[in-house]
């Protein structure tokens, strides 16, 4: 993908207006903008303004859009087969792990993070694209992620799927906010969903 493609949408992405609000819990259940996400006994997908993304839910577009869903799509010249796999083969150093990782999609990508707890990768606050280092806490990182989400939105399905979701704000309750135990918040996440959308069909027009 062209550095100019990846730089205008990061640009999109910082100007974006992104309504981005915390999450309450009261008496055990989990509130957005007022309203239920989660209680005791039952995870809901979907409310009347926002979209829960989740690989478990049955929302199509709440599991097509999860980053564990089966994706195949180019990225930096290489066929991976989820965005999962990419998040979790940047935290190997090796090439050669790495590239086994890239080749993974759903539970199976999650879990391959297994196989590196010995070198964790926020000890240093390192991450990995073929051998060389990238700051967790950089702006390269950061454009690394858009460049990431633009590659995926290359594959047809993914795009068309995004599109669907139509005004409501796509949220992923479960993301973790420290950038040193996740190298995706929900934050970041829900940002670039939410502006790549915007940014689609500001393209559209």
């Amino acid at each position: 993908m062209k550095k100019k493609e990846v730089l205008k949408y990061s640009n999109f992405r910082k100007n974006f207006r992104f309504d981005y609000k915390p999450l309450e819990i009261k008496e055990y259940c989990i509130y957005f903008n007022g309203e239920l996400v989660e209680d005791e006994n039952k995870k809901y997908s979907e409310g009347k303004t926002f979209l829960n993304i989740g690989y478990n839910f049955k929302n199509s577009c709440a599991r097509v859009l999860s980053n564990l869903y089966p994706l195949k799509f180019k990225f930096r010249g290489k066929w991976v087969a989820s965005i999962e796999g990419i998040l979790q083969g940047i935290k190997y150093k090796d090439k050669k792990m790495q590239n086994l990782v890239l080749k993974y999609s759903g539970l199976d990508a999650y879990h391959t993070r297994a196989a590196n707890t010995s070198d964790f990768w926020g000890k240093e606050g390192l991450l990995y694209w073929q051998g060389k280092a990238i700051k967790r806490d950089s702006e390269d990182y950061q454009i690394f992620l858009d460049e990431l989400y633009l590659s995926a939105l290359k594959n047809p399905l993914y795009k068309k799927f995004l599109l669907e979701t139509g005004e409501k704000y796509l949220l992923h309750h479960i993301g973790h906010e420290n950038i040193n135990e996740t190298v995706l918040t929900r934050f970041e996440y829900e940002q670039r969903l939410n502006s790549l959308r915007s940014y689609i069909k500001m393209a559209r027009k």
